[in-house]
């Protein structure tokens, strides 16, 4: 038996991450690299990749950093992902289902706007759809195959304390403003990440004879620039009193990656400041 801390280690084994140059997908990478394993990056832009790979190569040095430029939302482009990773190491040891179409209040998102419920564009709600939702389901699909031959994997779906609670819309609004120009999170948001915990139940349910074992975690909003008003009307809804730091989700990816978690499977843990427990 391996002591406790060993048990962290998840030394070469092999994890895709998508979404993995955006900001979480490279701490996510931060937490496999620090576990000795072998990160590997999935993101639709190239440029967003090296500067990705550029950052954790300064910090990491001596690690192997895998990046792909992928359309997570075409089978092909992964399954020819999957064969060059066997080809290379001869296993897929790990999936972190991270990339989305998230629309957040410090940068300009075409899902984040005056787009009321009433007239959420058909295009918009397919794209998200397709990214946050189908994108999982295709790579759990495509990786999850190659666990199932070789008997052992985990897959990590990353949801959002939105997938379990609705979005107050009222940390968006803005006095004076007219009720139809007002900014709403989007319904794709809440379906996806919601529907991210339906898949994690039933994929471990359905691979648990394969030892592949398949959980999610819930983590709420990183600081990252946002407005003073915003700021403030969404830590008067966490009891904590403040938003994550980029740093906090870290110990618990590697923790549910690793056999530290080895018990665990379609489980949800929610790091979210005890906003949910209001």
């Amino acid at each position: 038996m391996n002591s406790i801390l060993e048990r962290y280690l998840i030394s070469d084994q092999v994890c895709i991450i998508t979404g993995g140059a955006g900001l979480l997908g490279k701490k996510h990478a931060e937490a496999v690299l620090a576990g000795n394993g072998i990160p590997v990056l999935l993101d639709i832009s190239d440029e967003a990749l090296q500067k990705a790979q550029k950052e954790l190569c300064e910090r990491y040095p001596e690690a192997k950093i895998e990046c792909f430029k992928a359309d997570i939302t075409k089978e092909e482009e992964l399954v020819a992902i999957r064969e060059t990773l066997l080809d290379r190491y001869g296993h897929i040891d790990i999936l972190i289902n991270n990339a989305a179409n998230n629309p957040k209040m410090e940068e300009k998102s075409a899902n984040l706007g005056n787009i009321r419920f009433d007239n959420f564009p058909m295009d918009i709600w397919m794209g998200d759809i397709a990214v946050g939702l189908t994108g999982a389901f295709l790579c759990s699909k495509v990786f999850g195959k190659a666990m199932e031959d070789q008997k052992k994997g985990v897959i990590l779906n990353i949801s959002s304390d939105l997938g379990i609670i609705a979005p107050d819309q009222r940390i968006y609004r803005k006095d004076g403003v007219k009720e139809e120009d007002q900014t709403i999170k989007p319904v794709t948001y809440s379906v996806i990440k919601h529907g991210l915990l339906g898949l994690t139940k039933y994929l471990a349910t359905y691979w648990a004879n394969k030892n592949i074992r398949v959980n999610a975690i819930c983590p709420a909003g990183v600081e990252n620039g946002q407005n003073e008003e915003f700021m403030k009307k969404l830590t008067n809804l966490v009891p904590m009193g403040r938003m994550a730091n980029v740093e906090e989700y870290q110990c618990t990816v590697l923790y549910m990656i690793s056999e530290a978690s080895s018990y665990m499977t379609g489980s949800t843990v929610i790091i979210d400041g005890g906003r949910t427990c209001w």
